[in-house]
């Protein structure tokens, strides 16, 4: 094919900036190389098809963005700050419809002769398209709500991730607060239609949401999480434009934001919650096991069944509970379930307030950052900001997540730290989760993916579970070989910290394929862990709101530490573990299966 109708294909596929003007361009230099027509053809045909995807991969990345403008104003760019998304049917079908189109053109590009980072642009954004159109007939925007994300904890939640540094960042939210209860319009739409089709969350958790919302509209307005951006403002603002964007925001706060989260809690309340479904498990919605089996696929890019992931979680708590009681035993008990009861007991082990917690995170997250040099080349420029969830999302919250930093430093990752009932957590597992949401686990794996150069938006920005919580639960082994855990209650605690994550792998396929109770969950968690009972309760309500997501960590870390092991034996005396580090993190969040393949490749070049 010649250089002019390659370029007819190109525009007939609807890729941006490219014109036969334009295909004829590179042809000059090659020429002055003494390259041979043929030669010339081929290179210029490669830079063409090169443009092609990338222009293509920038189009979809544009659409995402306007289609997504609070995920966009999460990573910093405020072109959108305005807006919010559209929910509406029609809006869901353009959306599916467009990645119908970006599927097909990307099929259409030719990738031969382009090197290893060219092609996985292209083959990683397909996945990514076809996992999405594979799940369109489960629906799930139906389902749009739970007691652990949704509308009415994300809206909050975005504004801890919003600068406002001028006087039109305050003029967009204030835009954005009025558009609000449109976008819980919407939701409420999603949600019937979920009543009538029977994709519904369980019944026992939709009073949650329902409390959730309550709790918000409940507090002082000058403490909603929507007026925290007017509690200070820039220096630079003048008297009258600080008095009138005050004015504006709490207006919109109390005339819409309030009502429309009444509205919805009323909702939830008397129409939605009645008709929750009775069993907890995935396997109870339509299709359910299919749903399943595409959420344990896609969320850790392996073709492990449910059963055989159930086994590896039987196998690794087995191994684990054997560590765990070696602790117990140095410490003076016969078995384990004294030693947990013991530690109950402990008053040294619970923490005295809220900020003995945060403060204790700061110490270890402090600690890493002085030796992370040791382990890794590669660091990241970013730092990470430790803070407090927010109090009236606590009760159904995590111990601790992660909120990624934006990609331009305007704003950083913050680990969010759940420092509610403070007296009945205990502070075991802080040293080790420390570093998994921090550093060396995502908060530097994340930075470092947004400051690699080279690598579409949609590759630096993007993660796929099994990668990224695989890497943050191998980040806590680390602490361990650089001589943390010295405390053996701490060392104690990142052992059942790693037993959370074999659990996961137990119950979360309990659920949802061997359809086990709510009651089943708990008991094994009792039966083989010592975490505190407000733990074992939120977490359990997690896997049947988020099924397959807690089987990303120890699929991952194993995967991890496989490669890690191979490369270790391949290479002999030339293996180093800073440069295995780096080769990890090097590409962005890859699926296990890619990573696989460049750790191998990597290895080959080693020798």
């Amino acid at each position: 094919m010649n250089q002019t109708s390659i370029a007819a294909l190109l525009l007939s596929l609807g890729v941006l900036g490219v014109s036969a003007n334009s295909v004829a361009a590179p042809a000059a230099p090659v020429a002055k190389a003494a390259k041979s027509p043929s030669v010339v053809r081929e290179i210029a045909n490669k830079e063409v098809r090169l443009k092609a995807l990338d222009d293509l991969l920038a189009e979809q990345w544009e659409y995402s963005l306007r289609a997504s403008p609070e995920y966009a104003s999460m990573l910093g760019d405020k072109r959108y700050n305005d807006q919010l998304r559209d929910f509406s049917q029609a809006a869901i079908d353009a959306n599916f419809k467009k990645s119908r189109e970006f599927l097909q053109r990307l099929q259409a590009i030719d990738t031969t002769g382009f090197d290893v980072q060219q092609n996985l642009n292209k083959e990683l954004m397909v996945r990514q398209l076809q996992e999405e159109l594979a799940g369109v007939r489960f629906q799930s925007w139906q389902m749009p709500v739970l007691q652990n994300s949704g509308i009415h904890l994300d809206m909050p939640e975005l504004v801890t991730m919003l600068s406002f540094t001028s006087v039109k960042d305050y003029e967009d939210y204030i835009a954005r607060l009025n558009k609000l209860p449109a976008l819980f319009e919407q939701t409420i739409i999603q949600m019937r239609l979920g009543v009538k089709n029977k994709i519904m969350p369980p019944a026992f958790l939709l009073p949650k949401i329902a409390r959730q919302c309550d709790d918000l509209v409940a507090m002082n307005l000058t403490d909603s999480p929507f007026a925290k951006p007017v509690a200070q403002f820039p220096e630079s603002f003048s008297d009258a434009d600080k008095q009138r964007l005050k004015a504006a925001v709490l207006d919109a706060v109390q005339a819409k934001v309030i009502p429309a989260y009444k509205n919805f809690a009323q909702f939830v309340r008397k129409d939605y919650a009645p008709h929750g479904r009775k069993e907890p498990g995935l396997w109870s919605l339509p299709q359910g096991a299919a749903r399943y089996q595409l959420q344990v696929k896609t969320q850790t890019t392996t073709n492990k069944s449910p059963e055989e992931i159930h086994q590896i979680g039987l196998s690794e708590v087995k191994r684990i509970e054997g560590q765990m009681l070696e602790v117990a035993k140095k410490l003076g008990f016969s078995d384990l379930k004294s030693f947990n009861a013991s530690m109950e007991k402990n008053p040294a082990l619970h923490p005295k307030s809220r900020q003995e917690i945060l403060d204790l995170y700061s110490k270890y997250t402090d600690q890493m950052y002085a030796k992370i040099p040791e382990l890794f080349g590669r660091l990241p420029k970013a730092k990470v900001k430790i803070m407090a969830v927010e109090e009236f999302r606590e009760k159904e919250a995590p111990g601790a997540s992660y909120n990624a930093g934006a990609a331009d430093g305007s704003r950083p990752g913050h680990v969010m730290v759940n420092t509610g009932d403070f007296a009945n957590r205990m502070t075991l597992s802080i040293e080790t989760t420390a570093l998994h949401e921090g550093v060396p686990g995502h908060h530097m794996q994340i930075a470092i993916a947004q400051e690699l150069e080279g690598l579409p938006p949609y590759r630096a920005q993007g993660g796929n579970n099994a990668y990224v919580e695989g890497w943050a639960l191998y980040s806590e082994r680390l602490g361990q070989e650089l001589g943390f855990f010295q405390d053996p209650y701490s060392f104690y605690g990142h052992l059942q910290d790693e037993m959370l994550r074999a659990i996961r792998l137990v119950v979360d396929t309990g659920l949802h394929y061997k359809k086990w109770s709510r009651q089943q969950v708990v008991d094994f968690f009792r039966n083989h862990s010592g975490i505190e009972e407000v733990e074992i309760q939120s977490e359990t309500d997690r896997y049947i709101a988020w099924p397959g997501q807690a089987l990303g960590y120890k699929i991952g870390q194993l995967k991890i530490l496989e490669l890690r092991a191979y490369a270790a034996k391949a290479l002999g005396n030339k293996f180093s573990l800073k440069a295995f580090h780096d080769e990890v993190l090097g590409a962005g969040a890859l699926p296990l299966d890619v990573l696989e393949t460049r750790i191998h490749a990597w290895v080959k070049a080693q020798q």
